[in-house]
């Protein structure tokens, strides 16, 4: 069970690092006023290797070992419905940085840096509510 956890711990620890530096990434891809020649490989920028590399394999494994130590904990509290809700909202955010990536590809002079900004303070948000929500434990009484 402890093993299971400390691989939660540390794929959730990578997971959210790299979604806290992917809108910064994806915001000086599409802000860059001249070409940079970059040599060519499978991913084509950082920004996508960081999202494709490291942050989805990361998601995945932390999600995958957080249902390992859940099913073997057996816990059912209000605390940890709370932290799943938060959980799938930075799913849901994963997917909006994943979008935003895409949207680099098109090179429109559509303006992205805000959509940035948002993406970044609403995953700062997510991952203190989750910190909060893990190590309070709130009782259901303390919970709106």
């Amino acid at each position: 069970m402890i093993w299971f956890l400390t691989l939660h711990i540390i794929t959730l620890i990578f997971w959210c690092a790299s979604l806290l530096y992917l809108p910064a990434l994806i915001a000086g891809i599409h802000s860059r006023s001249i070409a940079l020649h970059e040599p060519k490989n499978k991913y084509g920028s950082v920004a996508r290797f960081v999202f494709t590399a490291i942050a989805t394999p990361a998601a995945l494994l932390a999600i995958m070992s957080g249902t390992v130590v859940f099913l073997l904990n057996r816990t059912v509290e209000v605390w940890l419905i709370g932290k799943l809700t938060l959980v799938t909202l930075l799913v849901v955010s994963h997917t909006l940085a994943g979008l935003l990536l895409m949207h680099t590809q098109d090179r429109s002079q559509k303006p992205i840096a805000g959509w940035c900004r948002l993406l970044s303070v609403v995953l700062w948000c997510l991952m203190g509510g989750i910190i909060w929500t893990v190590l309070a434990k709130p009782a259901a009484e303390m919970l709106p």
